[in-house]
């Protein structure tokens, strides 16, 4: 499907969404010898690039959503690569940060990693160094990505509960029995086999051990304030 003058991937109904795991390094530095120096030294493992001169193109470009990572220079014109960082994460692009800069100072690196970044190298560096790092940046965001979806899953389903089923939820992970969760909500203690019953399809678990593994991926801020 070609939208806006690009082209859009459609999925017919019915079929799964295939997720693209293939690792992709974002690069933003304003030197072109370097920018092609890195897409050479990437696709020689077989890693796709997509470069920017500047963090601005960076910022405005529609970013496909696959596991990878972020390298940046720290001067650039106009923003700066650390402002980009504190940008990416305003936007929520959170793939690790590998800064690469031949203007590096111990001040400058401190300020970076405390504010999340992953490494900071400075130019020259070798090759192999560089590889090195973004394979274990690429790991870790594969690793984050894959914490995301559990919990992006086990609200979804969270969410198909009713505001009873919900309660009697909390109440199972936190330890309660049948006949407690009844005295608990004021209901007969059949009621509470019904709701639980329900909850465990639902939830798509065969027991309350697996219940309370989802019940810990399910953001607080979701499952917050559920027994009234």
């Amino acid at each position: 499907m070609i939208e806006d003058g690009s082209l859009v991937p459609h999925t017919p109904p019915g079929l799964p969404v295939i997720v693209d795991e293939r690792p992709l390094v974002v690069i933003a530095d304003d030197s072109g010898n370097l920018r092609e120096a890195l897409e050479e030294l990437f696709l020689s493992v077989d890693i796709e690039t997509i470069s920017f001169e500047n963090a601005r193109m960076l910022l405005e470009s529609d970013l496909p959503d696959r596991p990878g990572c972020f390298i940046l220079d720290v001067r650039m014109p106009g923003l700066s690569g650390l402002d980009l960082q504190a940008q990416l994460v305003e936007c929520g692009h959170l793939m690790p940060i590998i800064f690469l800069t031949g203007h590096g100072d111990v001040p400058m690196s401190i300020r970076a990693i405390k504010a999340g970044a992953f490494d900071f190298k400075t130019k020259p560096v070798r090759d192999q160094d560089l590889l090195d790092s973004v394979a274990a940046a690429v790991e870790v965001d594969r690793v984050r990505r894959a914490k995301d979806k559990v919990s992006h899953d086990s609200a979804s389903k969270f969410n198909t509960l009713s505001p009873r089923e919900r309660q009697v939820l909390e109440l199972l992970v936190g330890g309660y029995l049948n006949k407690q969760i009844a005295y608990e909500l004021g209901v007969t203690e059949v009621t509470i086999k019904l709701h639980r019953g329900s909850v465990m399809k639902k939830m798509e678990v065969r027991s309350v051990a697996e219940l309370v593994r989802m019940w810990d991926h399910i953001p607080v801020s979701i499952r917050q304030g559920v027994v009234a």
